[in-house]
C-alpha cells in the first residue's frame, strides 16, 4: 500500500492561545500517530483570533474534533483550585450583549443572533441559546471529564479578563454553574459550529477569577492539567 492509498486518519485540531501552551502539547501527536492525526495550532489571544485561526484550519483539512485548550481562572463558586481541570458542557461567549442602567441584556433579550442569515429572517429553527453565543460542547464531553478526573460544566469566554470580585459574582449569577473563564473557547466553538465540526474546551486552572495576584498563579500545574484533559479527549475520540 502506498502512502496515498492509506485510509485517511481521523484528525483533532487543538487550538491554544500562546506558544507556551503549545509547547506542553505538541509531543502528544507521537503516541497517536498511527491512529490519529493531531495538529496543535497557536491562534493568538482572544475570541476573534481563535475563531479566525480555527476557521482557516478547518477549511484547509478535515477534522473530527476541534479542542480549545489552555489555562484559565476558576470562578470562586466552582470550588476549583489551581491545578484542577475543567471540561466544557457548554462554551459561552459571556460578554455578548448590552448594559442598560446596570442590567446586562444578552442577545436573546436584545433579539440578536451570532448566526449568519438574512437580516429580515434569522434562522427560524436555530437553538436560541446558540443564537446568544452559548455553544454546545462535544457529545462526549462527560466521558472526557470522567476519564481525566475533571469537573464538567459551562466554561465562559470573555474578551477581557475579569479582575474584581464583584464582576466575578455577576458572571456567576448570570451563568449558574460556570467553572472557568478564558479568552478563546467561544471563538473556537463558533468557527467549529459553522464548519459542522464538534468542539470541546479544556481548561487547566491557574488562579481564581478576581483581582490579579500573579504571585498566586500556578501555571505549571495548570499546564499539566490541560495536557491531561487534551489527552483524555484524544483517547475518547479514538473510542469511536
Amino acid at each position: 500500500m502506498t502512502h496515498s492509498d492509506r485510509p485517511l486518519l481521523p484528525a483533532a485540531l487543538i487550538v491554544v492561545a500562546t506558544p507556551g501552551e503549545a509547547a506542553h502539547l505538541t509531543d502528544l501527536s507521537a503516541p497517536f500517530r498511527e491512529r490519529l492525526r493531531v495538529q496543535v495550532l497557536v491562534s493568538g489571544v482572544g475570541p476573534v483570533a481563535a475563531a479566525l485561526a480555527t476557521q482557516r484550519a478547518l477549511l484547509a483539512a478535515p477534522y473530527a474534533l476541534a479542542i480549545s485548550a489552555g489555562i484559565g481562572g476558576a470562578y470562586p463558586a466552582s470550588g476549583l483550585e489551581a491545578g484542577d481541570l475543567a471540561v466544557s458542557s457548554r462554551i459561552i461567549q459571556a460578554d455578548l450583549g448590552a448594559w442598560d442602567d446596570g442590567q446586562f441584556l444578552d442577545f436573546t433579550a436584545l433579539g440578536l443572533s451570532v448566526l449568519p442569515g438574512p437580516l429580515e429572517s434569522p434562522e427560524p429553527h436555530a437553538d436560541p441559546d446558540v443564537q446568544a453565543g452559548h455553544f454546545p460542547a462535544w457529545e462526549k464531553a462527560a466521558q472526557v471529564a470522567a476519564r481525566s478526573g475533571a469537573r464538567l460544566g459551562p466554561l465562559l469566554t470573555l474578551g477581557s479578563v475579569t479582575g474584581d470580585h464583584g464582576a466575578a459574582r455577576q458572571l456567576q449569577a448570570r451563568h449558574p454553574g460556570a467553572l472557568t473563564e478564558g479568552m478563546e473557547g467561544a471563538g473556537v466553538a463558533h468557527a467549529a459550529l459553522l464548519a459542522g465540526v464538534p468542539s470541546l474546551e479544556v481548561r487547566g486552572v491557574s488562579n481564581p477569577v478576581g483581582p490579579r495576584d500573579r504571585a498566586a498563579w500556578r501555571i505549571p500545574q495548570a499546564l499539566a492539567a490541560t495536557r491531561r484533559g487534551v489527552e483524555a479527549a484524544l483517547l475518547t475520540l479514538l473510542d469511536d
